[in-house]
């Protein structure tokens, strides 16, 4: 079908793929944005992230809405972050260690009550077909657009305007960049940390739901492929900022969708190896941005990756 419109097959097929794959990574990258403004790193994101899906795919079976399935994954998520927070408050607790401790128990607590749920069809997500003025079949599934695409996107500036703007914002980044001075206007830091991981998992339980419910659509204990770890190499690349995460995801969902789309024009030769592109690029982002040459002025102070 790509063959008619030739080598414009690629970049159209890159266009559609990073709008469907980039879609998890604003989610989880703006929760994870907001957690570690706070002065917080959440590594269970992964966790949280598969978990969220499956419990977004249940519910939506169970129901036939998919948009209960996001709220109950949304919900999920939310309670993996306090749960994340409420440890991390803890006396001598790594945030680190725990991230990674949550990161196994969601994963593992998934694919125990996902079995279950691989072979059954829960109801998909919305799209909007904002490709209809073309004749173009290329181009109509290209521009099919997911509702929560648009919604991370009015996420991501209204994040960023929160965090400048508001008296939340000035507060969560206050707490980041220095507990004490925090404490000294009077802040509980704790608990500022808590709900800003809270909100973090929400928003990671949303880009699993997206995973479950839309792209691919269904549930299997490989849904993910990391997504959850990328996303917080793709907060250090975006230096905090949700804008520059939402252009950071699109620029890892492009990375994803190189080796469909090159398929889709005949080159399959090294397929295997473009599907490796995010993670390669992943790589790339960390040595780039862990260079000792390189100073990061907009991490906030009290992030332990940065100490």
């Amino acid at each position: 079908m790509t063959d008619d419109i030739g080598l414009w097959g690629v970049p159209l097929a890159i266009l559609g793929g990073a709008i469907r794959v980039s879609t998890p990574f604003i989610f989880v990258s703006i929760g994870e944005c907001l957690t570690e403004r706070s002065g917080r790193i959440n590594l269970g994101l992964e966790g949280t992230l598969v978990f969220g899906a499956m419990s977004g795919y249940a519910v939506a079976y169970h129901t036939g809405s998919p948009w209960l399935g996001t709220l109950a994954a949304a919900f999920s998520g939310l309670l993996f972050g306090l749960l994340h927070g409420w440890l991390c408050r803890l006396p001598r607790v790594n945030d680190i260690a725990i991230g990674i401790a949550l990161m196994i128990f969601g994963t593992g607590l998934a694919f125990l009550f996902g079995k279950p749920y691989v072979q059954p069809v829960a109801p998909d997500l919305p799209a909007i077909p904002l490709g209809f003025w073309s004749s173009l079949p290329q181009v109509q599934a290209a521009l099919n657009v997911n509702v929560l695409f648009l919604a991370g996107i009015v996420l991501a500036f209204a994040t960023a305007w929160m965090l400048k703007n508001t008296r939340v914002g000035l507060t969560i980044r206050v707490t980041g960049d220095s507990a004490d001075a925090a404490r000294a206007l009077g802040i509980d830091v704790n608990r500022v940390r808590l709900w800003s991981t809270a909100a973090g998992g929400a928003l990671a339980g949303v880009g699993g739901a997206y995973l479950s419910l839309y792209y691919p659509g269904s549930w299997n204990e490989g849904i993910s492929s990391g997504q959850g770890l990328m996303a917080v190499a793709l907060v250090i690349f975006a230096r905090w900022n949700p804008v520059n995460c939402l252009y950071a995801s699109l620029l890892f969902g492009g990375a994803g969708a190189l080796g469909p789309a090159l398929q889709s024009v005949g080159i399959t030769s090294g397929y295997y190896l473009f599907y490796a592109a995010p993670y390669v690029l992943t790589l790339g982002l960390l040595v780039a941005t862990s260079s000792r040459g390189r100073a990061m002025p907009s991490a906030p102070g009290e992030l332990s990756i940065v100490k």
